[in-house]
């Protein structure tokens, strides 16, 4: 008899305790959780190396497209672009920017998935992935950089042909001779 109450109590019993695991498991991950991913991951070395090598690489993309359009600008003005993108990428504040990224990945990982990845960047595969990463990201842009300056200079293309035809109706429109008028 008490072998079968138990057995019942234990039949009531498993599904409350599956639900309270599955609810475990969709726990959202902690802020600290979060952080510690971050650390790992050495995501704030990271983000500063990729914004800058994303900086290089628009940098030679926009002289380029400038002095292809603009070839009266002058070495100077060049300079002094790539100066004012050089101050803006050093003001940038990564760290507040890293902090605005804890909800979002709270939002989409549950602790078992951060502490999950946490293993993961903590292990030898992980910290040489997260190494290779910059290099990884930097052929990457550099491979996508002949695609995206094409899309540039067909885009430039369009504006330039925009900016033709605006010129043009203006044009039309200033040298057509006004329409006589009843007391003409």
């Amino acid at each position: 008899m008490k072998l079968k109450i138990l057995a019942l109590t234990l039949c009531l019993c498993l599904p409350g305790f599956a639900q309270v695991t599955s609810t475990t498991t969709d726990t959202p991950a902690s802020k600290e959780q979060i952080e510690k991913l971050f650390e790992v991951m050495d995501i704030r070395q990271q983000t500063v190396a990729m914004m800058g090598s994303m900086q290089q690489q628009m940098q030679t993309i926009t002289a380029q497209t400038i002095q292809t359009r603009y070839p009266q600008i002058t070495r100077a003005e060049m300079v002094r672009l790539n100066q004012i993108s050089e101050q803006t990428l050093e003001k940038f504040p990564v760290d507040a920017m890293l902090s605005d990224m804890i909800p979002i990945y709270q939002k989409h990982l549950n602790q078992a998935d951060v502490d999950a990845m946490i293993v993961f960047y903590s292990s030898p595969t992980g910290k040489k992935l997260m190494q290779q990463l910059p290099q990884i990201t930097q052929e990457a842009i550099q491979v996508s950089y002949q695609r995206m300056q094409t899309q540039v200079d067909a885009a430039m293309e369009q504006v330039e042909e925009m900016v033709k035809e605006e010129k043009e109706k203006q044009e039309k429109k200033s040298s057509t001779p006004n329409p006589p008028t009843e007391k003409d």
